[in-house]
């Protein structure tokens, strides 16, 4: 059996770029992975069936274990690409909150795709890895490799950043989770301009006072808002919503002062982690 850490990631922008024929919103965002990260084991099995099951974590309860779950997809889009009938047994260990932005799930998609690659030696590139993420979920394709990159069109199109987020990231998640559909929804609902933070990032190369999330600016929520003062008055060089919520991240140079916001308010102290780390 091969295990593999699937990490979980950040927004360092979300635009909204436009609605596609398939109905789906376009988006521009660029992503960075970081350390939290959930547990995935793959093995081969004799039944024919792909079977999952929970090896616990803070998050485990009320995670479907079936065909809803995105490992039981990853793996299934991946059988029938090389062309096997083979069972496979998966483990999952969660760590990473849900409805949290942080996408978990798809890292979960992600990382079985990669555990699969090397468990029936199939031998696929990292982009024909991404070419059969996007069947499975927007995000997927970018956290095959992880790192920092540009994210466009529905998250297929890819560009890697080279220099990603330095230093060091404090997530705080409210006790309320915010579904993905409802965020793009209240963004429509309240016929909000697209935006352009990506591409000021991409021609600035830095992230220095540009972070921007449109679908923050959608959901408008005073507690998330609150959050984000209080990373701020601790020292955190910005703050931001990630995804489509409920997650809020800081983030800061110093870790002794990310240390003292960790004490103040709870959540996750993580570090940026490079597409190196997330591939290895």
């Amino acid at each position: 059996m091969l295990k593999g850490k699937a990490f979980a990631k950040i927004n360092l922008t979300l635009d909204v770029t436009g609605i596609l024929e398939n109905g789906y919103h376009s988006i521009a965002s660029v992503m960075q992975t970081i350390s939290l990260y959930d547990e995935i084991s793959v093995g081969k099995n004799d039944s024919g069936e792909i079977r999952l099951y929970s090896d616990g974590g803070e998050y485990a309860d009320g995670m479907p274990l079936d065909e809803r779950n995105t490992c039981h997809k990853a793996a299934k889009v991946f059988l029938e690409k090389i062309g096997f009938r083979q069972g496979v047994d998966i483990h999952i260990k969660k760590n990473i909150p849900s409805q949290a932005g942080l996408g978990g799930g798809s890292s979960d998609a992600a990382t079985v795709l990669r555990l699969m690659n090397k468990l029936f030696e199939a031998d696929l590139s990292f982009d024909e890895l991404q070419k059969i993420a996007i069947e499975i979920g927007a995000d997927v394709p970018f956290l095959v490799t992880g790192g920092c990159a540009l994210c466009e069109g529905m998250g297929e199109i890819l560009t890697p950043i080279e220099k990603g987020l330095e230093g060091y990231v404090l997530l705080v998640k409210p006790d309320f989770g915010i579904s993905t559909p409802e965020a793009y929804r209240l963004f429509d609902e309240k016929k909000l301009p697209y935006g352009s933070s990506s591409e000021a990032v991409m021609k600035s190369g830095s992230f220095s006072g540009l972070l921007s999330n449109d679908l923050e600016k959608a959901v408008a929520n005073p507690e998330i808002e609150e959050i984000k003062r209080r990373l701020v008055r601790l020292g955190a060089s910005d703050s931001l919503m990630t995804g489509s919520g409920s997650c809020v991240y800081g983030l800061f140079e110093d870790k002794k002062v990310a240390e003292n916001a960790l004490a103040s308010l709870g959540g996750y102290l993580c570090e940026p982690v490079s597409s190196e780390e997330v591939t290895s």
